[in-house]
């Protein structure tokens, strides 16, 4: 199949959104779903003269970057979060070092395919929540491979096998492993792992989050966080857990001496989940601070996740810096 540059993007660029969350789900990484995307077209533009047309070129590209992820992730460890390292901290504790460890990125769905692009229906909430990712990373490479192309993308198993390099009963078998560790890490309770978008009460929940954070209210903060709920934010390791806890923590890390508000919060969309982009103040000022993924269950923030990776805002479409007098404005530094 031979084929000009600009005739091989117009091929392969429909698919790259899609392809990039089929990545990131196989790696956890953001960032490096976004390379891996660059690899696969690298890859595909080498081969692209032995292409037949005997799959679609979707199915193609697929195989691809399939197998550009299991080569990236050889030898690798998974992808965590803090919850995954050690028990919860009391509310006392002092912050720790930074822990370098491959901590799970968020994926902002501004780069996920809409309703009007190829792969959309593979972008359901349920199998790019943060949950769900979580649990994927308990997963040897090759059976998440097989599991995402199975139950995520509907392939069939001699499609996989092909993919693999292994047999139909090969790839039964991986699935049928991978089937049960997954039911072993998935929340519990099936609110935990929905397929809806944003509620308007979840909306509403996070106005309110995003006030009571601002205001640094205690009470107001308390009032919408569950009694059981969880706050990690990586790259630091501890993690809390139990509303009283984490609104000692914040407590302690607000400062009612301060000029004006601490932190200026966004809403903004990532993993199909309610989220907060957080700055705080520097001067006259905001600087960018953190990404937070929040999970709401009955009406209350059950989870809240802030990864401090500020280098992020950028793929949410995010400044890095605000005024204090523009709501929302991007500032030059």
């Amino acid at each position: 199949m031979s084929i000009q540059h600009d005739e091989f993007a117009a091929l392969v660029e429909p698919h790259r959104r899609e392809l990039r969350v089929h990545c990131y789900r196989m790696l956890g990484s953001f960032d490096e779903a976004e390379d891996l995307v660059q690899e696969t077209f690298l890859r595909a533009w080498k081969a692209v003269d032995a292409f037949e047309g005997r799959s679609s070129v979707r199915a193609w590209l697929y195989r691809i970057a399939t197998n550009a992820c299991l080569d990236a992730l050889g030898g690798r460890a998974r992808r965590v979060l803090p919850q995954d390292l050690r028990p919860p901290s009391d509310a006392s504790v002092d912050l720790p070092p930074r822990t370098d460890v491959p901590w799970l990125q968020p994926f902002p769905d501004r780069l996920a395919p809409d309703d009007t692009e190829p792969g959309a229906a593979a972008v359901a909430r349920e199998t790019i929540e943060l949950a769900f990712l979580v649990a994927v990373q308990h997963l040897p490479p090759r059976q998440r491979a097989a599991l995402l192309l199975r139950d995520v993308l509907g392939w069939r198993p001699g499609e996989i096998a092909t993919v693999l390099g292994s047999s139909t009963a090969s790839v039964n078998s991986a699935l049928q492993r991978a089937r049960a560790t997954l039911r072993e890490h998935l929340p519990a309770r099936r609110a935990d792992w929905t397929a809806s978008p944003p509620t308007a009460e979840e909306r509403e929940v996070l106005r309110r989050y995003m006030a009571a954070m601002e205001n640094a209210d205690p009470g107001a903060v308390a009032a919408v966080l569950a009694e059981d709920v969880r706050t990690a934010m990586p790259p630091w390791p501890m993690w809390f857990r139990g509303r009283d806890t984490v609104v000692a923590a914040l407590r302690a890390s607000w400062d009612p001496a301060g000029p004006g508000r601490r932190f200026r919060m966004l809403p903004i969309g990532a993993n199909r989940q309610p989220a907060v982009a957080t700055y705080v103040r520097d001067g006259s000022r905001f600087r960018a601070f953190a990404i937070s993924v929040l999970r709401i269950e009955r009406g209350l923030v059950a989870e809240a996740t802030a990864f401090h990776e500020t280098h992020l805002f950028a793929a949410f479409g995010l400044p890095l810096l605000l005024t204090d007098d523009v709501p929302g404005a991007a500032s030059s530094p």
